[in-house]
């Protein structure tokens, strides 16, 4: 019988991509979210999961549930058995946690001890969570791999993560019978390669290349790059950038390694190649030149327009990985170069010039 996964946040992004690569690897996942970045779709279902079901060509258990309810949770646990939990579920976005912090602990730290103490009164206790490459903090040296330091994050988005690897981590460690695996993500961008399902930004934003595909697309007027007079090739800030579908996979592969008993286990899924912020809008405007749209009344920008403003502050001028522990250890690497992961981005964005939303 086939192993039923709880996959917390699942409409999101990086989720949706993940509940399509499990259903393709024979797994059943059962995914909960509130709707916090998810767009409605038809019969209830968020429209990223409504789409993975048309591409997978089978239903995806859906309910709409907070992480922090704790009742809920107990609800759900109580109807199904899982035998492992991927925990994206909280808030993201680096800005808005320096604004409002106390929001950001109580629903990424408070959900995620719901989340445990309601696995561990049922039984489950294998867990692969969403972590984030924020927790390294400023970088002490270059490609990032697991044993640098960690804590010295600059905004409560990161140190919400940080905290939730400590509290993960002491709970293996008291409780043998736990397995975590906690994977701190790069840079994810791109999109399925139907173009049926990506990035859909509420808002303005936060992120490099959803914003240069907007100006692509001609959504948005212009492109601001934060600085051009760090310590790197062009003076642009430099990051590993991962392909989506590329960092889906890396889940799975955790999946597998809990079947290990592995205890708490911590790994970097990035491609260990830094890119600038110049080089990520060329590569774009690569991409972008290749298709003509097919709705007319779709501005292209080729020449995607940027302006040089001052730092912003908390960014680093370079961060990229050294992912060789979880090729070794999950048999995992990245397939996608730079050229897929654009292409792919592009796709969506041009079948899809609004998001979600209207189309």
């Amino acid at each position: 019988m086939a192993e039923k996964i709880l996959v917390t946040g699942g409409a999101g992004y990086i989720g949706s991509h993940c509940v399509l690569e499990l259903a393709e690897a024979g797994y059943v996942p059962v995914v909960i979210d509130n709707f916090h970045n998810a767009i409605r779709g038809a019969d209830a279902l968020p429209e990223s999961l409504r789409r993975v079901q048309q591409i997978v060509h089978q239903p995806i258990l859906f309910q709409e549930l907070d992480i922090t309810n704790e009742v809920a949770l107990q609800e759900l646990f109580s109807k199904h058995r899982f035998s492992a939990v991927m925990h994206f579920a909280g808030l993201k976005a680096v800005g808005e946690s320096v604004q409002k912090p106390l929001e950001y602990y109580r629903v990424n730290l408070t959900g995620t001890i719901r989340l445990l103490e309601t696995m561990k009164a049922h039984g489950v206790r294998n867990i692969v969570f969403s972590s984030s490459a924020t927790v390294y903090g400023d970088p002490k040296y270059l490609p990032l791999d697991e044993n640098h330091p960690v804590g010295g994050c600059t905004n409560p988005y990161g140190k919400s993560k940080y905290f939730i690897e400590e509290m993960i981590r002491d709970l293996c460690k008291a409780e043998r019978d736990w397995n975590a695996v906690l994977l701190r993500y790069f840079n994810p961008i791109g999109a399925h390669e139907s173009g049926m399902i990506g990035e859909d930004p509420q808002g303005i934003p936060n992120n490099l290349m959803p914003y240069v595909a907007q100006v692509a697309v001609g959504r948005r007027e212009f492109l601001s790059v934060f600085g051009n007079d760090y310590k790197t090739n062009d003076g642009t800030g430099v990051r590993d950038y991962i392909h989506v579908v590329d960092l889906a996979k890396g889940h799975i592969a955790a999946l597998k390694k809990l079947k290990e008993n592995c205890g708490c286990k911590i790994y970097n899924l990035g491609t260990g190649t830094g890119y600038s912020v110049l080089q990520m809008v060329q590569a774009m405007e690569k991409a972008s030149g290749r298709e003509e749209p097919s709705d007319p009344t779709v501005l292209l920008s080729l020449q995607i327009k940027y302006k040089i403003t001052g730092r912003r502050e908390g960014d680093v001028a370079s961060c990229y990985a050294n992912p060789a522990l979880a090729e070794r250890e999950l048999g995992w690497k990245a397939a996608f170069g730079l050229d897929k992961m654009c292409e792919d981005l592009w796709r969506w964005q041009l079948q899809n010039p609004t998001g979600f939303s209207k189309n």
